[in-house]
């Protein structure tokens, strides 16, 4: 199965070389330009990582990460900037985020986060299948 990856960046060109380069290495991915349309696609499609830019006109990248999570607490949020802040990193990871990454970042570096992300999001569901099965077991 693919990667399900949503990528959410107001740079139209960035988000479309970034889509190309991903979908090269066998990820399912879709791109949008808004933190509104990312909660919007996220409500109609089911994704695994979201890599949000921090700096958006509108909601920007922390806005757009609590709603994300607020939506579907297990996907996975990196997010991606070249306007980095120590103080908007450490907010950024305290509210879910997976991990932070500089622009321009390298495509190796990413697709090993994307990996490490997904990873987490599968064992988080296991768990929760697990749950579940001993819930009902014990029913």
């Amino acid at each position: 199965m693919k990667i399900r990856v949503l990528l959410v960046d107001d740079e139209k060109d960035f988000i479309e070389t970034l889509a190309q380069r991903l979908e090269a290495r066998n990820l399912h991915v879709a791109a949008v330009s808004s933190g509104d349309e990312a909660v919007k696609r996220l409500e109609e499609e089911d994704f695994d990582v979201v890599v949000v830019d921090l700096l958006m006109p509108g909601k920007d990248g922390i806005e757009t990460l609590r709603d994300l999570k607020r939506l579907k607490p297990l996907v996975e949020v990196i997010l991606l900037t070249g306007h980095a802040t120590v103080e908007s990193a450490i907010r950024g990871m305290n509210m879910g985020a997976f991990y932070y990454l500089m622009k321009p970042t390298d495509i190796k570096r990413l697709l090993e986060n994307i990996a490490r992300a997904y990873q987490r999001k599968a064992e988080q569901e296991e768990r929760i299948r697990q749950a579940e099965i001993e819930r009902l077991l014990r029913a």
